[in-house]
């Protein structure tokens, strides 16, 4: 398990964002070639063709938890008959009247055989602690800024 953790702890992932027009963002990842994703500010900076920063870390917090729980039920041998989440995320402006994400509320919805509840029940008490994201976002993340002139 530690040769496990220590690997974990040295990994990176390696984004890039190109700037297509407006606040229209072409993102790539090393770590999956090929793959493209677009964000996009809503109205009125943006044009809304693709999710905002917001959007996407709501996103992220909903998968992560929703794929966690779901490595536990599989893990388990449970029998998950359906999967599903909601996540809404506020938005607020702060004392100096710059906008934050205030909180973000998800709600997990999922049906298992009923021979699987008991293993239900384990997973609830274990899936939030494995996922990476929300497990992040919960304490803070540091975050280190170099901003350089072409």
């Amino acid at each position: 398990m530690q040769s496990e953790v220590s690997n974990q702890m040295n990994e990176k992932i390696h984004a890039h964002l190109r700037r297509e027009a407006g606040y229209d963002f072409k993102i790539t990842v090393d770590e999956l070639p090929g793959v493209t994703l677009h964000m996009d500010e809503p109205s009125p900076l943006g044009t809304s063709k693709g999710p905002s920063a917001a959007m996407v870390l709501s996103s992220a917090v909903g998968h992560c938890l929703t794929s966690s729980l779901q490595f536990c039920l599989e893990k388990s041998r449970a029998k998950v008959k359906d999967i599903s989440t909601d996540v809404e995320t506020s938005l607020v402006r702060n004392e100096r009247g710059r906008w934050r994400i205030g909180g973000i509320k998800v709600n997990l919805n999922i049906s298992v055989d009923e021979s699987d509840k008991e293993k239900l029940q384990r997973c609830k008490a274990l899936f939030e602690d494995f996922c990476i994201v929300t497990a992040s976002v919960k304490e803070g993340i540091k975050v280190d800024v170099d901003l350089k002139e072409a």
